[in-house]
């Protein structure tokens, strides 16, 4: 007996990627967790009679001899079927796009994708599959909700290309649309006020970040959507939400990162969970619901381990070209001559007061002027950014304030500066190796 299963608290990429295995595994039992996302419920109870799906409690596990998995790779994500683990002759297919967890696999599909089912997308294109308008909006779905309809970091052109294959065969964007929608009701308001009551907030690293607990008794669903909110609210790097049902025993963390530099699937990794640079999750033990526990542990692992490996420290250039503010306008003209520069931080006593560029000289009437001091003219700035930022934080910056270049400091003195140039050539792979 071949089984297709996926990993627990299904979301429309799990879904998606378990029908569309069935394809490519015509004989393989699909087998989806009873823990599903309250819209895939949805989507479920609407399309259940399409689908001819069992849940894990319904397998003889006695009976299986090809487990295939998708949209995961860890033992611990899958339900029901921890008996398994021990059978030596036991045939394991593997299709993800997350690190590589502890399953040893026969047969493993794992590419760096933005959603799990593009890989499996990428197959039944190979194939020639036909697909009907219904599964190629299911798998449009899946991919959309793990890509956020192609924004998020992780994104690839692989998931492009698949959307393209799947708009091409019908798939239907008012559908998707309407189950994309994540359910917010009186449960999840009132577990976000309970969160907005006491946040704990760490400056950690650099990183501003917003910590909150709150008691659930029993299943509560899209906990990510008020994680989600939570993170908007506070205006953090990141956020995590700490959900304990110390009745039950039960402890998840849910984070979400806006900062490129770090990496909330690497940190639920180290806790036992997974998840994605922007998004991750983890569940504890049946006897661990502590949550202040479970924020040391997070800041520990933020504070000792580094989530990129590019900082502006490593973009930025320097020595700084700079004036001091009592500098002629005159000699910055010939400076910027000199140097080929567009414009320069303005210092006193090393301190960074401004910057003056080649536009401020329009501001000049009267040859005389040139006499003048550029602190007459400089645009007076305290826009700076620490050099263990990440170059999208500079990026930010520089379309907030209309600035081209913003200087770096550390403990108050600028060590460097970092300008669109510098950013550019980054985010298009010009920095040298």
């Amino acid at each position: 007996m071949e089984i297709v299963t996926t990993h627990k608290g299904s979301d429309f990429d799990a879904l998606a990627s378990l029908v569309a295995a069935t394809l490519i595994y015509p004989d393989a039992v699909p087998v989806l967790p009873k823990s599903v996302n309250a819209n895939v419920r949805a989507f479920m109870s609407i399309h259940k009679d399409l689908f001819d799906m069992l849940h894990p409690r319904e397998i003889n596990l006695e009976d299986v001899t090809r487990l295939i998995v998708v949209d995961a790779g860890s033992w611990s994500r899958l339900e029901g079927f921890a008996p398994l683990k021990e059978r030596s002759d036991l045939s394991i297919h593997i299709w993800d796009h997350h690190a590589p967890g502890d399953m040893v696999a026969d047969e493993l599909h794992n590419e760096g994708l933005g959603a799990g089912v593009t890989l499996l997308v990428g197959e039944l294109e190979k194939r020639r599959t036909v697909l009907t308008p219904m599964l190629a909006t299911l798998f449009l779905l899946g991919i959309y909700e793990d890509t956020g309809n192609l924004s998020f970091p992780a994104t690839t052109p692989e998931d492009a290309r698949a959307v393209a294959w799947l708009l091409d065969r019908k798939a239907d964007l008012n559908v998707v649309a309407q189950f994309r929608r994540q359910v917010y009701g009186e449960e999840q308001k009132s577990l976000l006020f309970e969160m907005m009551k006491k946040p704990l907030r760490k400056k950690v690293n650099g990183y501003t970040l917003s910590f909150a607990a709150s008691e659930i008794r029993g299943y509560v669903p899209n906990l990510s959507v008020v994680v989600n909110m939570f993170l908007d609210l506070e205006s953090s790097d990141a956020g995590f939400g700490i959900f304990y049902d110390e009745e039950g025993g039960k402890c998840m963390v849910i984070g979400r990162s806006k900062s490129d530099s770090l990496d909330v699937g690497k940190l639920m990794r180290n806790l036992g969970g997974g998840g994605h640079p922007g998004a991750g999750s983890a569940q504890f033990k049946s006897d661990f619901y502590n949550p202040d526990a479970v924020f040391e542990m997070i800041i520990n692992l933020i504070e000792t381990e580094q989530t990129s490996s590019v900082r502006l420290g490593d973009i930025m250039s320097f020595p700084v070209v700079s004036v001091e503010a009592s500098t002629s306008m005159e000699d910055l003209g010939i400076l910027l001559r000199q140097k080929g520069c567009t414009g320069v931080p303005v210092t006193d006593n090393g301190k960074v007061v401004g910057v003056i560029s080649r536009r401020d000289f329009k501001k000049l009437r009267k040859k005389a002027q040139l006499k003048f001091p550029v602190k007459a003219y400089m645009t007076p700035s305290v826009i700076q950014i620490g050099a263990d930022r990440s170059p999208m934080e500079a990026a930010r910056l520089m379309i907030k304030h209309d600035i081209g270049r913003v200087p770096v400091v550390e403990e108050e003195q600028m060590i460097g500066i970092v300008t669109r140039t510098d950013v550019m050539r980054y985010y298009y792979d010009l920095v040298p190796d």
